[in-house]
Order: structure tokens, then sequence, then C-alpha cells
């Protein structure tokens, strides 16, 4: 029964565009909290301009928030609010696209399956010009992995070279006394 409630659009009572600012609310937290704080202050104001009890924050707005990651929060973000019948209100990015519900994508006929595979076949047979252009690459990938094998051999022969060793540096030793001088 839940799928087909689900299929069912909901009435939406009232639509709104806000522009929420959210510098206040986040300039109280730590840096390391900022975006949390403004998704909540994102959320307490809906719930009081809009008058609602329960809130989803669309994708768009959500990524717009966290885009500069979790210190950088916008100062404000611009965003369509929709309230249906059952109080639910929907926050979503201003411009964000659409979404359209899922449509099952359609299975091929197994029969061009086959006539695509026969195809192949017979490209191969004839000696087209895949075979030709595979055969080509496959050469000079041989040729390269013996390059890089040779390359390898004769970093191995070379010798293992260290930096010489520097002297230990002195220690410093202060030459001023720890007491002061008397005159005397």
């Amino acid at each position: 029964m839940a799928k087909k409630d689900d299929k069912k659009e909901k009435k939406i009572i009232l639509e709104r565009v806000y522009n929420v600012p959210l510098r206040k609310k986040y300039q109280r937290a730590p840096r390391w909290k900022r975006t949390n704080r403004a998704v909540s202050a994102l959320r307490e104001f809906v719930m009081k301009h809009m008058k609602a009890t329960e809130i989803k924050l669309g994708k768009y707005a959500n990524t717009e928030l966290w885009k500069h990651g979790i210190r950088n929060p916008p100062h404000h973000i611009k965003v369509n609010c929709q309230k249906d019948e059952e109080g639910l209100v929907k926050v979503e990015l201003v411009g964000a696209p659409k979404e359209k519900p899922k449509e099952e994508p359609k299975k091929p006929k197994k029969k061009e399956e086959k006539s695509e595979d026969v195809e192949i076949d017979v490209k191969d047979a004839l000696g087209g010009e895949d075979t030709e252009k595979k055969q080509i690459k496959d050469n000079k990938a041989e040729k390269a992995k013996k390059i890089e094998k040779e390359e390898i051999k004769e970093l191995k022969k070379q010798p293992k070279t260290q930096a010489p060793k520097q002297a230990p540096i002195p220690k410093k030793v202060d030459k001023h006394p720890t007491a002061p001088m008397q005159k005397g």
C-alpha cells in the first residue's frame, strides 16, 4: 500500500521563495562546525516561516551548503519551499532541475544482439581493419614493455650512491656569566 501512496502526487498548498541569511547563526559556532550550524539555521528559518514540523532538504540545496566544506558555508542561500497537504516542506535550491520519476530501461531484443555479434565475427574472419589496428597496437605495447625492462636493468646495475656525511655541528656554549657582574 505504501507504494500506491508514493505514486500519487501530493497537492502543494503553499510555495514560496526565500533568501535565507545564514551568517549570523553560523558565526556563533566554531569553525569546524559552521556548515552543520548553517544547515540547522536553514531548517529553523523554514520551520518558522512555513509553519512546518517536518522538513526535507533537497539534494542541490545540500550540495550548495557543503560546496566549500565544513568551515566555509555560504553567507545566504536562495531556496524554493513547497508545503504539501500533510505539512511536509521540501526545500530546494532556486533554479535546480526538477527530478523526474525514474523509468525502467527498455531491454533490447535478443535478435538484434545476435546480428551484431555475427557482423563482428564476419569482420574478424575477413581480416578487416580492426584486426590490423589491434596487431599494430599490440606490437607497440610489446616494444614499450621491452624498453621499460631494459631501463630497469640499467638502473639496477648502477651503484647506489649516498650523500657524504657532514661533520657534526659543534654545540654552542654560552660565554656569558649566569650572574650579573659586581663592581668593586
